[in-house]
């Protein structure tokens, strides 16, 4: 198994009065070609405010910092705190121009890096097959 391997970041996340937008390196708008006919996209990005060695050795919490939730691994949970700190959001796209991707929300930092957007397809998930945890089937408060 390969010990290491490096991922590039494909643009930066903006967070800026109010706006939110992808803002994705030019060398990469090709990419970004046909992405305007959808209206939503999965974003991954590096949890950068996260990326350090205590952070990455946890691997158990309290899903929604609740300690009323089980203690989980991370694996089992959204946490930020993880071996390798990706996140991937579904995001509604507003308007597309060049190489900027206006979104209407992310559960990101300003500067997050952008690892990779993918088009959303939303027949590619079975929802009646679904199964969650009790601390995961109401929205946390």
């Amino acid at each position: 198994m390969e010990n290491s391997f490096q991922i590039q970041p494909v643009g930066v996340i903006n967070k800026k009065a109010g706006n939110i937008y992808l803002e994705i390196r030019p060398d990469y708008n090709k990419a970004l070609s046909g992405l305007e006919t959808f209206s939503h996209i999965m974003v991954l990005y590096w949890l950068h405010e996260n990326d350090a060695p205590d952070k990455r050795s946890v691997l158990q919490v309290y899903p929604r910092k609740n300690r009323a939730n089980p203690l989980s691994g991370v694996f089992a949970t959204h946490s930020p705190l993880r071996p390798n700190p990706i996140a991937v959001t579904i995001c509604q796209i507003m308007k597309i121009e060049n190489n900027i991707i206006q979104i209407k929300d992310i559960d990101a930092f300003d500067q997050s890096p952008i690892i990779d957007i993918k088009c959303y397809l939303p027949e590619k998930m079975n929802t009646s097959s679904i199964r969650l945890p009790k601390w995961a089937e109401t929205k946390a408060k």
